[in-house]
């Protein structure tokens, strides 16, 4: 009969089991020493984390969005993740979209049986809409969320791609979906915290998840964050000196150039390079895609 305490994210870690009689040093030498092993467990999961930005890329170039749903920490990583996507690469709000068991609360608190309610992962996504142009990436350290196993059913059943995220060998709930990630973390420092290594792995993978799909959609030039919008004073001074390496310009006029643009960095680039207006800079990328590298 399967237990939840056969997980691996479950079992005792023999590295860790005097822990409580270690000096600090002793302690945090302890962790740091079995976090050097969350990279590997998350290169093994590459190809299948591959298939997924495939998904991701397609579903935004048609239109669709990318949902990630969890709970607990897979759901606040999740939502971390999505946040940062509209500031980091002027991407429209509603394209990463994060969902998390128990609403906004569960954010900052826990909400207890949140992740046992499978009709609320229901509720809670019935207001997207979810269609075939939609991938939906259902995150559970354990697999045993039926949470997220019912929004994974939601969404499958909507003809969306689906994913499902997991820290072992295999989801202790397994259900249909297009793509299994496992990235086997292995017995935690701490037994059963998979707020430790398995949530690290589950935020390495949300930023290649992310990163690779808003690199294959031209959001970024070289390896230079070339679509933000300065909307603060580190974003302005960051985006001022990337049009500077680009373009050549000194500093004050690359700085000047970015105002004119009305703080696109893209668009200033496009502007100084081609040597055009703003508007003529617009529609010069839209023609492309946004990929800068075409334009230029």
């Amino acid at each position: 009969m399967k237990t939840r305490g056969k997980l691996n994210t479950e079992q005792q870690n023999p590295k860790s089991v005097q822990i409580d009689s270690m000096s600090i040093s002793d302690i945090l030498k302890t962790i740091n020493r079995d976090d050097q092993t969350i990279a590997k467990a998350v290169e093994a999961a590459i190809p299948d984390i591959e298939k997924t930005v495939e998904f991701t890329v397609k579903s935004i170039q048609n239109g669709g969005r990318v949902f990630y749903v969890g709970a607990g920490t897979s759901g606040r990583l999740g939502v971390l993740d999505a946040s940062e996507i509209p500031p980091t690469y002027s991407a429209p709000k509603g394209l990463f979209i994060g969902v998390i068991a128990g609403g906004e609360k569960a954010l900052r608190n826990s909400v207890e049986g949140a992740e046992d309610r499978p009709e609320e992962a229901i509720q809670d996504l019935e207001k997207y809409k979810i269609n075939e142009n939609d991938t939906l990436i259902g995150i559970s350290c354990s697999g045993a969320a039926v949470y997220v196993v019912s929004a994974l059913d939601h969404a499958r059943e909507n003809g969306a791609k689906t994913v499902y995220l997991v820290t072992n060998p295999n989801p202790f709930k397994m259900t249909a979906v297009d793509v299994v990630i496992n990235a086997d973390t292995g017995a935690e420092v701490v037994t059963g915290s998979t707020r430790m290594k398995a949530g690290t792995a589950t935020k390495l993978i949300l930023n290649m998840i992310s990163t690779a799909t808003m690199i294959k959609l031209g959001k970024i030039y070289g390896n230079l964050m070339v679509d933000l919008m300065a909307v603060n004073d580190k974003l302005v001074d960051r985006g001022t000196r990337i049009i500077s390496q680009i373009t050549g310009l000194d500093f004050d006029s690359a700085k000047a150039k970015l105002y004119e643009a009305e703080k696109s960095v893209k668009t200033a680039i496009v502007m100084e390079k081609l040597n055009c207006s703003l508007d003529e800079a617009r529609t010069t990328l839209e023609n492309e895609n946004g990929f800068l590298r075409r334009v230029l």
